[in-house]
């Protein structure tokens, strides 16, 4: 999996902050018409990450291994001309989707807007690179956890570091070719006790590569364990090192915000299924394929599990949720999911909103207040 640091579904992200308003995609706090797609192209991957729960265990994921099809993706899009935005993000390797491009391709002559994160981006076939900026599409995150060859290849086994570097340039050269500064690029960077001492190199190397650098908390504390935390914290500016001191130190769960996938863009998978988020494999059944997209979202059991978030109805054991680490810690603590935080939003908020985006407020903030 690229973004084994849960970086698909963390709207901390600037891909998620990204994405459309979504003040006006909640019906209510149970049945939701997202603007925006999250789904998983691709769920195989050629790399051997250790702990990755798709490739480093030997054994296929919950959701099997298989991409997604451009007949597929073109019905969901033709069913659903609401959907103005698409998050590509998956459990494996997405650019080994064949389809990739032409899916991309064909959501943009609809006017949809792609975000591709995460990919470790060792295998781009040709004519992807440029076809991404012809697109336009918007972002793109690539998990790059090491700043040397030597050092990157530790985790990601199987990969070359060189060879991501070569597709980050020939990428940047298409963006100068074609006058588009898009896609925005991102290295994703997780901290590992082998990686720390290559923060500053990383830092640097993506400053000369155009990349917006975004550290990450690694899912599991006791694989290479940080050595120096008080020098992690200054040079990344972190409250934590570690998941388990975020929590203790900020009083919150350090991925509290995947559980909002649930209402901004429930995880889809390749074959359809409605997984919700991306921290389970066994989803909420329902397939956006079989049964349409918007009925899938809203589910009995997805609609029961909104509600158990927000901590109104009991914990149901058959709701995904119920084993989940993020929801038992909302039990515990009583810090259930808000109404704000899913986008329910008073009217004084969306009239002043709007009048924020559309009558140049945003513009004066940005050109003249800086001045």
């Amino acid at each position: 999996m690229a973004g084994m640091s849960d970086s698909p579904q963390n709207p901390d992200d600037k891909d998620l902050q990204e994405t459309p308003s979504l003040s006006t995609d909640v019906v209510d706090a149970e049945w939701v018409k997202p603007s925006s797609l999250a789904i998983d192209p691709c769920t195989c991957c050629q790399l051997r990450c250790p702990g990755c729960p798709n490739t480093g265990r030997g054994a296929p994921p919950g959701m099997g291994w298989g991409y997604l099809r451009f007949a597929h993706f073109k019905q969901l899009l033709d069913d659903n001309p609401h959907i103005r935005s698409v998050a590509f993000d998956c459990f494996g390797e997405m650019f080994l989707n064949k389809e990739l491009l032409p899916m991309i391709e064909y959501g943009t002559r609809k006017g949809v807007v792609f975000r591709l994160a995460s990919a470790n981006f060792n295998t781009v076939r040709d004519g992807v690179l440029e076809g991404l900026v012809k697109c336009g599409v918007r972002s793109l995150t690539v998990a790059i956890d090491g700043a040397t060859p030597e050092t990157y290849r530790i985790y990601r086994v199987g990969g070359d570091f060189d060879r991501v570097a070569l597709n980050i340039r020939e990428l940047n050269r298409f963006k100068k070719v074609h006058d588009s500064k898009y896609p925005e690029l991102t290295w994703q960077f997780v901290v590992f006790g082998h990686t720390e001492d290559e923060i500053p190199l990383a830092q640097k190397l993506a400053r000369e590569w155009g990349m917006r650098f975004s550290a990450k908390l690694s899912w599991d504390s006791d694989y290479s364990p940080i050595r120096n935390p008080a020098q992690v914290r200054q040079q990344l500016g972190l409250p934590a090192v570690t998941r388990e001191e975020f929590a203790e130190t900020q009083e919150k769960e350090y991925m509290r915000s995947v559980c909002l996938s649930l209402w901004r863009a429930p995880w889809v998978t390749w074959d359809g299924s409605i997984l919700g988020c991306c921290w389970t494999q066994k989803g909420f059944g329902g397939n956006a394929f079989r049964d349409g997209y918007l009925p899938a979202i809203n589910n009995e059991k997805i609609r029961y599990a909104r509600k158990m978030l927000l901590g109104e109805a009991p914990v149901r054991d058959d709701i995904v949720c119920a084993e989940c680490k993020l929801y038992k810690r909302m039990v515990e603590t009583g810090q259930f999911i808000t109404l704000w935080e899913i986008g329910k939003r008073p009217l004084w908020y969306r009239a002043a909103r709007y009048a924020y985006r559309h009558f140049g407020l945003k513009w004066a903030r940005n050109n003249l207040l800086r001045r």
